[in-house]
């Protein structure tokens, strides 16, 4: 494969295990800050003629976000004939209405900046709640995949009678895909949520799955209030700590040890490196950014003049 992989900092581990999988190189690009705070970037890897594709994990995006417009930047004035984005966890996906006047509608401006400098883009699972699919503010070839199939392969191999529970409704598509998947009984608590760290959690009564091991299940662990009220909730309807499995562990401020402190067990893709990875994404991302390309190369076949 033509292909090229560049990783950002911090996707080093993530970038060689994709291309292992589908059996590209991986090109380097040396990042920098000088004094005053500004970036330095330089290629050295020949990438004239060939796509190239950067890994870039969008977890605390702000600190990031110049450094991968560069350097998708460079990559094209340095002669790729593509340049995809492959973000394991994609940013910027909350603001999705303007909920006050005023407000900045910052996942439309977002995808706008990125569509701007890539050809295509590949996450996993990002938070589609009043969008149907990334294409609706994104001008460029996307894929959004769902790791739900791997999720559920890990509470296969590793829980015993589980009890799959989604924390508040958004979290259904998750829960249900899971017990589906696997067979298993799932229930979904209701939330109410006052601020972003005052959520109130109504749960379902679990009586009936007494004996069964508690997964609560979402697509991300944050502030990690909501995880950890439902987590109180199962607590006292007699069941012991639940597993708190999750699609991206961002853990802000003090999340990881408020849940780990309710004697809860962290489990979560390597989307966002953490110690609580422990189901890797690289195989569907691989493939679904060599299929990408694919289309893309198709694409501008089909726009050839002949």
């Amino acid at each position: 494969m033509t292909m090229m992989l560049f990783p950002m900092p911090g996707n080093e581990r993530m970038t060689n295990a994709i291309a292992e999988r589908v059996g590209c190189s991986v090109g380097k690009l040396a990042l920098r800050r000088f004094p005053d705070g500004e970036s330095y970037i330089r290629l050295h890897s020949a990438v004239a003629g060939r796509d190239a594709a950067v890994v870039c994990t969008l977890a605390r995006p702000d600190d990031q976000f110049l450094q991968l417009l560069f350097a998708a930047r460079l990559l094209r004035e340095s002669g790729a004939r593509s340049v995809q984005l492959v973000a394991p966890y994609l940013a910027y996906m909350r603001q999705d209405r303007r909920f006050h006047d005023g407000e900045a509608l910052t996942s439309r401006q977002f995808a706008q900046l990125l569509s701007s400098e890539f050809d295509g883009l590949v996450t996993v699972d990002p938070h589609l709640h009043r969008y149907g699919n990334l294409q609706e503010i994104y001008s460029i070839e996307t894929e959004a995949l769902a790791a739900s199939p791997l999720l559920a392969e890990w509470i296969r191999d590793n829980v015993e009678a589980p009890l799959i529970i989604g924390p508040d409704s958004e979290s259904e598509q998750w829960a249900g895909a899971i017990a589906g998947h696997i067979g298993a009984p799932h229930v979904v608590f209701t939330k109410t949520r006052r601020g972003d760290r005052d959520v109130i959690i109504a749960a379902a009564n679990l009586s009936a799955w007494k004996g069964r091991t508690p997964v609560l299940v979402d697509d991300v662990i944050s502030s990690g209030h909501t995880l950890a009220n439902a987590a109180r909730e199962i607590r006292e309807q007699g069941f012991p700590a639940p597993i708190c499995l999750a699609v991206h562990g961002l853990f802000a401020s003090d999340a990881e040890a408020m849940l780990r402190d309710l004697g809860c067990r962290l489990v979560t893709t390597d989307s966002i490196p953490h110690s609580s990875n422990a189901i890797a994404l690289a195989a569907i991302l691989g493939n679904a950014l060599a299929g990408q390309v694919a289309t893309i190369d198709a694409k501008r076949l089909r726009n050839t003049p002949k």
